[in-house]
């Protein structure tokens, strides 16, 4: 976690998260740290954690089985892979259309010849 970052840690965890569960270091089904566990793990106070695990929760990509814990979500992946393919598509992509616009660039100047 980058504390010094203007992005929000609970922000930062969920993506670090979710970019587990990308990269396939995190499986579905696989349980993930407890509320607790984790926030000891990178030094946040676990009420940071359980605001993290219940937006997951809400969002489709996590699962709570009451007693055990928290595990993933069957098709967190996909769920993940849709928003952030929305998001750069809807945020990114013009920033980076405009930028280019401004430096003169063309976009054919990426194709390969």
């Amino acid at each position: 976690m980058d504390f010094h970052s203007e992005k929000p840690i609970y922000i930062q965890i969920a993506d670090a998260i979710c970019e587990g569960i990308l990269s396939g270091s995190v499986k579905e089904e696989d349980r993930i740290p407890s509320v607790r566990e984790y926030g000891a793990q990178i030094g946040v106070n676990p009420n940071t954690v359980m605001r993290v695990y219940e937006k997951l929760t809400a969002e489709g990509i996590l699962y709570n089985k009451r007693g055990i814990g928290y595990f993933v979500s069957p098709g967190a992946r996909g769920i993940i892979l849709e928003v952030q393919r929305r998001d750069f598509v809807e945020k990114e992509v013009p920033q980076i259309l405009r930028r280019m616009e401004l430096l003169g660039l063309d976009i054919n100047v990426f194709k390969k010849q």
